[in-house]
């Protein structure tokens, strides 16, 4: 029969432990950046290109949330890696104010450059209040600019022999027709002023298919979206943060997609095309359980064809 000194004991253990992994979910594994590492086979990469590195960064979240301290030591460390390419997959901010801009240029002052190349696209949360506030985009966009990234907003470069496209994000007004049908209640795509049509689906028409491609794309739900066609190359997305929490042997209970397979990470999704989600850097909620904060390094080569 277990005493009452024992249970006081257990119980005090029990307790113990229990406040621990709080604090670790809250103040350790929150800010504990993991870098990983992976292969990113291209069709058509050109000879000079095999071996260069490609950083991804995604969800920044600067804001009331986030501490920006430690996205700047974050940054600096990823600077430490001098990648050949860098690539921002948006939510650089959490909008509550115009306050959250000056904060965003002084956290970016210490983003990393890519030697060959930066470019960045934006997500929902540059988008302001209920992902609407073209305003808003135009302010990130600016100030991303400026850290030496272009931001491509339903737009296509190449650098050095590598195709980026970068998609209006998917809740946002940028995406296009092809947005879920309560948007399309709401607003019309915004467009930049040009004659040419600027959304998703037209972006991906303009990226050729005899060149290496990698698109920026935030939300990977668009990825279902039937405006892929023949495209092949890579899809880096966030979003998701990986679920922020997730169970042991268990998927995240907690993810902002339809399709809820997308977690974190790669997965294929049609012929010759891959999709990795980044669990990002930054947080809505302070907490984190088995899913670490990420920069990813991938490392180009030639795919088979």
């Amino acid at each position: 029969m277990l005493s009452r000194r024992r249970f006081l004991v257990a119980g005090g253990a029990a307790f113990a432990s229990a406040a621990g992994i709080g604090l670790y979910t809250w103040q350790v594994e929150p800010h504990w950046v993991e870098v990983v590492r992976r292969q990113m086979p291209l069709p058509h990469l050109p000879d000079g290109l095999v071996g260069r590195t490609l950083l991804q960064i995604s969800d920044l979240h600067v804001g009331p949330r986030v501490d920006s301290g430690y996205l700047i030591e974050t940054l600096q460390e990823a600077g430490q890696l001098r990648a050949d390419f860098v690539v921002f997959t948006g939510d650089f901010i959490s909008y509550r104010t115009s306050a959250q801009f000056e904060e965003l240029a002084r956290v970016l002052a210490h983003a990393p450059r890519g030697r060959l190349g930066t470019v960045a696209a934006l997500g929902n949360h540059d988008f302001g209040v209920a992902w609407r506030q073209v305003e808003v985009a135009n302010r990130v966009s600016e100030i991303v600019s400026s850290a030496g990234a272009t931001v491509l907003r339903n737009d296509v470069t190449s650098l050095h022999g590598v195709q980026f496209a970068g998609l209006g994000d998917y809740w946002s007004p940028d995406f296009g027709p092809s947005r879920p049908i309560r948007d399309l209640l709401s607003d019309p795509p915004h467009a930049s002023g040009a004659a040419e049509i600027r959304d998703a689906e037209n972006t991906l028409a303009r990226v050729a298919r005899n060149a290496p491609a990698i698109v920026l794309c935030h939300n990977p739900d668009a990825v279902d979206e039937p405006i892929w066609r023949d495209l092949q190359g890579w899809i880096l997305a966030g979003h998701t943060h990986g679920g922020q929490c997730k169970p042991p042997f268990l998927p995240p209970p907690l993810l902002p997609v339809r399709n809820r397979r997308y977690t974190s990470g790669p997965f294929s999704v049609g012929s010759g095309r891959t999709l990795y989600i980044n669990r990002g850097l930054g947080h809505l909620i302070q907490v984190r359980f088995n899913v670490r904060p990420e920069l990813t390094l991938f490392t180009l080569e030639r795919a088979t064809l």
